[in-house]
C-alpha cells in the first residue's frame, strides 16, 4: 500500500501570537509524513543519505483550508501519487482530530547522487518500494 498515517502533535513554538499554526510550520508536518512514510516500508532517510542518495524537494504547492491550532492532534496522510524517472511524486493531507481537512498539499522530489550532485534513477531497495 502507497499510503501511510502519522500523528503530530502542534508545539506552541509552531503557532502565531493567536495560537494558530504559522502558514511555514506545515512543510516539517509534511516532511514527517514523507519521512515516516519511507520509514514504514523499511527504509530510513538517514540510510538512503548514508548510501549516498538525498531527495530533495523542487516543487511544492500547499492549499490551506482550515486552521490548525495549539496542541492540536494532527494526522498527516501521505500518499504516493506518481514515480518517473528521477522524480517521485506525493500527495498529502492534514487532517485534525474532527477529521476536518485542514490542509493539502503536492510534492515533487528528485533523487540526486551526493557525489556528483546531479539527478539519478532511485537504487533498487527504493524502486522496490514504489514498485511494491
Amino acid at each position: 500500500m502507497n499510503e501511510h498515517k502519522v500523528e503530530v502533535r502542534v508545539r506552541y513554538g509552531e503557532t502565531d501570537q493567536m495560537g494558530v499554526v504559522y502558514h511555514g510550520s506545515y512543510v516539517p508536518y509534511f516532511e514527517i509524513g514523507r519521512v515516516e512514510w519511507l520509514r514504514n516500508k523499511g527504509v530510513s532517510y538517514k540510510f538512503m543519505e548514508e548510501s549516498g542518495v538525498a531527495l530533495p524537494i523542487v516543487s511544492m504547492h500547499l492549499n490551506y483550508k482550515k486552521p490548525a491550532r495549539y496542541d492540536d492532534l494532527l494526522t498527516v496522510h501521505t500518499k504516493l501519487r506518481k514515480y518517473s524517472g528521477v522524480k517521485i511524486e506525493f500527495d498529502c493531507e492534514i487532517f485534525n482530530e474532527n477529521q476536518e481537512l485542514l490542509t493539502n498539499a503536492h510534492f515533487i522530489l528528485v533523487f540526486i547522487d551526493l557525489k556528483t550532485g546531479k539527478p539519478m534513477q532511485p537504487p533498487k531497495y527504493i524502486l522496490d518500494i514504489i514498485n511494491d
